[in-house]
């Protein structure tokens, strides 16, 4: 019987203050996605799955991973939308520039170096980030699991057309985050 394959949890672009255009339909989707993220999360932890949050750093290139968090929590919706899902103190935490998670990150040597073969994506935007990274991971040989109840949408059509194409055109295991196999 084979091994199973060592699977990491990767939390996409979380970390944001959501004031950005279309940030209104984002957070009614990422309010209910968040629990069903944070339940994920502490299977994980629970499990000892490895962590690895991928974020956006707004154009901040002198700011720290806690800088980022800070401002985040200081906004609006930190307590109600950041707070539940912040990063641990040790928990891994690479900074991204554009839409993949992969493109100009260490993130393939990070995954490498842990041995990690699964990648769960978990986060925001399904349309966006999280199809654009599903890609940049199938490409790079990973097996890809998208939880469809963990990620969060800005336009509900697109994210169901983008679950599609991870399923279909990337051989993605699309599930529910409570059927999630972690380890």
């Amino acid at each position: 019987m084979a091994k199973p394959k060592k699977t990491a949890v990767i939390v996409v672009d979380m970390i944001t203050s959501y004031d950005h255009p279309d940030a209104d339909k984002l957070r009614e989707s990422t309010e209910a996605a968040l629990p069903k993220m944070v339940d994920l999360l502490g299977r994980a932890n629970d499990e000892d799955v490895e962590v690895i949050y991928v974020n956006d750093n707004f154009g901040a290139w002198n700011s720290s991973r806690e800088e980022l968090v800070e401002a985040a929590l200081d906004g609006e919706y930190g307590d109600q939308l950041v707070k539940p899902i912040r990063p641990a103190h040790e928990t891994a935490f690479v900074v991204k520039l554009r839409h993949s998670i992969f493109f100009e990150t260490p993130l393939s040597y990070l995954l490498a170096e842990n041995d990690i073969k699964r990648v769960v994506l978990i986060g925001q935007a399904t349309e966006q980030c999280i199809l654009y990274s599903a890609l940049d991971a199938y490409i790079r040989h990973f097996e890809v699991v998208v939880p469809r109840d963990a990620v969060a949408h800005i336009h509900e059509h697109l994210a169901r057309a983008a679950i599609e194409m991870m399923e279909l055109n990337m051989d993605a295991e699309i599930t529910d985050a409570e059927s999630v196999k972690l380890s």
